[in-house]
Parts: structure tokens; C-alpha cells; sequence
């Protein structure tokens, strides 16, 4: 929870010197921080943008062992991210929860059937219980209606978990605050600070929370200085690290998403299949009331500082993707509800298809400066403690870590009371996305703010809480980050926006001003950035689905050629040895009766 006064307080109090600074308020960050608090450091965080604003509220949502690592033979780092994703579900429900995962097998695809079932054979034996299960087509059309039924074999059928990410930042976050820690947002790391030595002893820091065109409060920079400077700023990673004279290691990748209203592309659970266009693994799943249907894989050349959109390629790539896997729903992009886009931290290697690029997590200690980045969401804590770990040269005094203790706060069973009149999902939503907070925020809740915001889960008190207790800067923050609405209602939530002014105003303080700035900036960021590109620009997917079935067939006939010059050649061979055979019969013969 982040008082009114929070930013202002903090910001005056930076003058004191920490143990440790971190810069980046994505999932890694606020994974360091909360384990750099639990230790018992003095921690900041800083984040230029929002909490969460980069690749931590733009993922797939999943919260997954790690097929990807299974099939690259990394089997310790499978259990690892099995074993996390468990931990999760076991302490965070309501924010991370149970997701099942169909994965349907057509006539052709490589893996195919029986590579995956070997695969998540392993994958069960990993979390220690066996959860998979092998479907035929006719029982897949019963638990799939729609899906596509040409070429279909099997269907695999397994479970994973998914969450709200940016809610899931905010958590951790919260509570390394609540244990001790600082964090601020709109907070930018101007300039490394360094010793005669070249060493990494601070950091120059700027505020960045005006409205466009205001002036910005004063004073706006401070040096703070540590004993230990972090870089978990993801996809910017080489920002800092070339203040530090180190060569760009970070090659940004982009992954959209298509979000459908759920009834337009109803799923009870994920579907995940191969694309028919280059064999990617692809998914269409049920999230917040609506369906998501991603991602892509490609190299991201815009500005990392502009807000990421996904491209008119991307889309008519998702849309093949789903049309391909649900045909007779004849889905068009009238139905799309919203985009989002994120770009993904990857370690470049040189690999020609960007899927191919290695996925874990670095930690590089170059001059004083220890970065941190890639891995993926659902092992954050381990990534966490590795780069705790790395900072032992410069923190000797640091005690041991805690490998059992809890990666989010416990909380008490009976924080919500009974008497609440809220079904015990919504009950458990609000434990899981709040925290030890959840109480405050159904005290705080107006009249009928209890109940939901027409067409999702989110309650009318979920926005007064954010606004008063959350640290939000801009609309966007609570529309996009601290809630979803801006991603589950059409048009970014614009038809409720009066009721949330007339809730969320006078808890953020702002005048009917800052208020028409801020609700104009929101409605062009979300037509920028979360709506579909111009129809016109996006290219057919229903001939790229044409070509991609060209080629199939163009490939099934050589197979069927090549299958049939080698019998050929075999029988030519097989002619010629019984010819050379009876050859060596027949004159065996002859010598007998010479």
C-alpha cells in the first residue's frame, strides 16, 4: 500500500545511503527487492515508467513449467519452473490459478502425438503426479465444439497455471514495501554514478511523473548512492550496461496477442497447437471473461521507448492461427475486443528464427554493475536469489537465503469476513491479487462498489482502491495495470470512464483539468497501441493459410516421390543381386560338371 504522500516522502529521503539499488520495476526487480527486504537489506527500486509498464504486463499470462526447456534437454531447470509454478498455485490463489491445456495433434505436425505424450510423460513424472491424458477426436469435438476436424489425430490434454501478471508485480512489490523496502515509479536512472576506480557506487535519478507540456516537480534529480547497483530494466538492459563501455547483448523480441470477446471464441480451457503457417506453438485460452489468442515471435526494431503495437503482419498471423483451429466460427477482425504487445529480454546468439534464441535468465557483474534479465515469469524468485547470490563479492555481510520461505506473504484464512456479501471466488480473487491489503479495500468501497463492473470480474472498489492506495500516476496506470479494464471492455473501457472519474477523482486529487488531459491521453495511447492496426493494412491470413496448405501438399508429394524413387531403387537393387545370384548359381553349376 503506497500512502498519498508516499512518492513525495520517499523521494525526499533518498539522500540516505542503501545497501542495495535496483532499477527496473518489472517481475525481476520486484523479485530482488522482495528478497534483498527479507534479508534484511535496505532496498530501492526505481522504475522510469510504471510498475509492471514493460514485458511484466504484456506476457502470455501463463504461469507454466517449461515445455520449451523440456524439449532442449534441460531437465533440472524443467523441475525448477515446475516446482515454482506449484509453489505459486499453492500460495497465491485467486492470482495464480489452475489452467488446463489441450493440445490438439493434426495429421503431419512435427512434434507430433507421440513426442508430446513422451514429453509431458516427463513433464508429470518433474512435478511428481501424472495429469495428462490422451483424447480421441471424436472426445475432443465434445470438449472443444468448433474445433478444426481435418487432419485432426489427438488431442493431450495436461495442466499448467496462468495469473495476472501485472497484478502479480504488484503483490511482491507491496509487500517488500510492507517488510521495509522502497519502490518508486516514474522514477528514471539518469546516469550511473562511479568511483576513481570505474566501479558502479550509485545512481543518478530523475523524476518523470508530469503530465505532457507540465513542468516537472522540484527538485528533479537526486544521486543516491549503494553498495550494490542492479539492472533489471529487461528488454534496456544495454542502456546501463554501455555506461559501463560493455557491447549490446540484448536482442528485443515481440510477442502480440488477439483478445476476443469470450463469446465470439468461447474456450473452457487453453488450446494449444501448432501453427499451420511455420509449426509454432500457438494458444487460445480463456483469461479475465475474455479469450486470448498469441503469440508471435519477432525481432522488435521500433524505439524501446515508444509503447509496443502489434504490427498488421502479427495480426493476420493470430487470426490464421485461430482460423485455422476454429473454421466454422469465421472469426473477422470486427470481432477483435483489443491487442497488446510486449517485447521479450532475449540474449541474442545469432540464430536466424528468433524462436530459437535460448530463453534463460543472465546474470553479467560487469564494473560494479550487476545485470540481471531474461527467464521467464513463473521462476522470478529463483532469478531473484541467483542474482542475490552474484552480489556476494560486494555484499559479504548478506546471511544465508531462505530457499523454503514463502515466495508471497501467508495470509490469514479469515481476513474477508464471512458476513461479506461476495461469492467466494470473488472473495479469493481479491485475497490473491491484494494481499493483506484485500481487507482495506472492501472497507474503503463505496455504495455498491462492491459488485462487478458490468462484463468482467473487477469490482467498481478495485479502482477506488488503486487510485487512493496504489501509486498511480496516469489513467493508463489504473486502466491497464492496476485493473484490466482497458484491455477486457471495448474501446478500452471508454463507456464507463464517467463513473470511474466520478470514483477515482477525487481519490487521485485531480482537477477536471488533469483529468480531461489524462482521459484524451489514455483514449489515443489505447487506439495507438491496443486496438487493431488500419483493416486495410492487414494482409490476407486466409491466403496465408492457402499457401501454407499448398506447401503441405507440395511437400506430402515429394515425400510420397522421394518414397517412391527409393522403392524403386531398392527393387532395381533387389533385381540386380537376384540376377548376380542366379548368375553365380549358374556358373557354379557349369564348374561342377567341368
Amino acid at each position: 500500500m503506497f500512502p498519498k504522500d508516499y512518492r513525495d516522502r520517499t523521494w525526499s529521503q533518498l539522500d540516505d545511503r542503501w545497501d542495495l539499488v535496483i532499477i527496473g520495476g518489472g517481475i525481476t526487480g520486484a523479485g530482488i527487492l522482495r528478497e534483498a527486504v527479507r534479508l534484511g537489506l535496505k532496498a530501492l527500486l526505481v522504475e522510469k515508467r510504471d510498475f509492471a509498464w514493460g514485458t511484466s504486463s504484456r506476457s502470455s499470462k501463463l504461469v507454466h513449467g517449461g515445455l520449451r526447456y523440456l524439449r532442449e534437454g534441460k531437465l533440472g531447470l524443467t523441475r525448477a519452473s515446475v516446482r515454482e509454478r506449484d509453489r505459486l498455485l499453492a500460495e497465491g490463489p485467486g492470482l495464480v490459478d489452475p489452467l488446463s491445456f489441450l493440445f490438439t495433434s493434426y495429421k503431419g505436425d512435427h512434434p507430433g502425438r507421440w513426442t508430446m505424450s513422451a514429453g509431458l510423460t516427463i513433464y508429470d513424472l518433474l512435478a511428481l503426479q501424472w495429469s495428462h491424458r490422451r483424447y480421441s477426436p471424436e472426445e475432443l469435438r465434445l470438449l472443444a465444439p468448433h474445433i478444426g476436424e481435418e487432419g485432426l489425430v489427438a488431442g493431450l490434454q495436461y495442466g499448467d497455471a496462468q495469473t495476472d501478471d501485472a497484478r502479480l508485480v504488484l503483490r511482491v512489490i507491496q509487500e517488500a514495501v510492507a517488510g521495509g523496502g522502497a519502490a518508486l515509479n516514474y522514477v528514471a536512472a539518469e546516469q550511473l554514478l562511479r568511483n576513481e576506480a570505474g566501479e558502479v557506487i550509485g545512481v543518478r535519478l530523475a523524476r518523470a511523473d508530469a503530465l505532457p507540456g507540465q513542468a516537472e516537480p522540484a527538485p528533479t534529480t537526486r544521486e543516491v548512492f549503494a553498495r550494490a547497483v542492479v539492472n533489471a530494466t529487461g528488454a534496456w538492459a544495454d542502456r546501463l550496461r554501455q555506461q559501463v563501455g560493455q557491447p549490446p547483448r540484448i536482442r528485443p523480441l515481440r510477442g502480440s496477442h488477439l483478445i476476443f470477446p469470450a463469446w465470439r471464441l468461447p474456450v473452457a480451457q487453453a488450446i494449444t497447437f501448432l501453427h499451420p503457417v511455420d509449426g509454432r506453438p500457438v494458444f487460445i485460452f480463456p483469461w479475465e471473461g475474455v479469450t486470448l489468442v498469441g503469440t508471435t515471435d519477432v525481432d522488435h526494431h521500433e524505439p524501446l521507448d515508444g509503447e509496443p503495437r502489434i504490427s498488421p503482419q502479427e495480426v493476420a498471423y493470430l487470426m490464421a492461427a485461430a482460423a485455422h483451429q476454429f473454421p466454422s466460427l469465421r472469426l473477422t477482425l470486427d470481432d477483435v475486443l483489443a491487442t497488446y504487445a510486449g517485447v521479450r529480454p532475449v540474449v541474442g546468439t545469432g540464430q536466424a528464427d528468433p524462436s530459437k534464441e535460448p530463453r534463460d535468465h543472465v546474470v553479467w557483474q560487469e564494473a560494479g554493475l550487476l545485470t540481471v534479465t531474461g527467464g521467464k515469469l513463473t521462476t522470478f524468485r529463483l532469478i531473484a536469489l541467483d542474482a542475490l547470490s552474484a552480489l556476494r563479492s560486494r555484499l559479504p555481510d548478506l546471511p544465508a537465503v531462505d530457499e523454503d520461505a514463502p515466495i508471497l506473504d501467508p495470509l490469514d484464512p479469515g481476513l474477508l469476513p464471512t458476513s461479506l456479501r461476495l461469492s467466494e471466488e470473488a472473495k479469493q480473487r481479491l485475497l490473491g491479487r491484494y494481499g493483506a491489503a484485500a481487507a482495506d479495500l472492501v472497507a474503503a468501497a463505496g455504495p455498491d462498489e462492491l459488485g462487478p463492473v458490468p462484463g468482467t470480474s473487477t469490482l467498481w472498489a478495485e479502482l477506488r482502491w488503486a487510485a487512493r492506495s496504489e501509486a498511480v500516476v496516469h489513467l493508463d496506470d489504473l486502466m491497464l495495470r492496476r485493473t484490466r479494464l482497458g484491455l477486457v471492455l471495448a474501446e478500452g473501457g471508454r463507456a464507463f470512464l464517467p463513473r470511474i472519474r466520478a470514483i477515482c477523482q477525487p481519490e487521485l486529487g485531480w482537477d477536471d483539468r488533469r483529468w480531461q488531459a489524462e482521459e484524451a491521453a489514455y483514449l489515443a495511447l489505447w487506439r495507438r497501441c491496443y486496438s487493431l492496426p488500419e483493416p486495410g493494412s492487414v494482409p490476407s491470413w486466409h491466403a496465408m493459410l492457402a499457401e501454407a496448405r499448398a506447401r503441405r501438399l507440395a511437400e506430402q508429394l515429394r515425400r510420397r516421390g522421394v518414397r517412391r524413387e527409393a522403392a524403386m531403387v531398392a527393387a532395381a537393387a533387389l533385381l540386380a543381386l537376384l540376377l548376380v545370384w542366379l548368375y553365380l548359381i549358374r556358373r557354379n553349376g557349369r564348374a561342377r560338371r567341368a
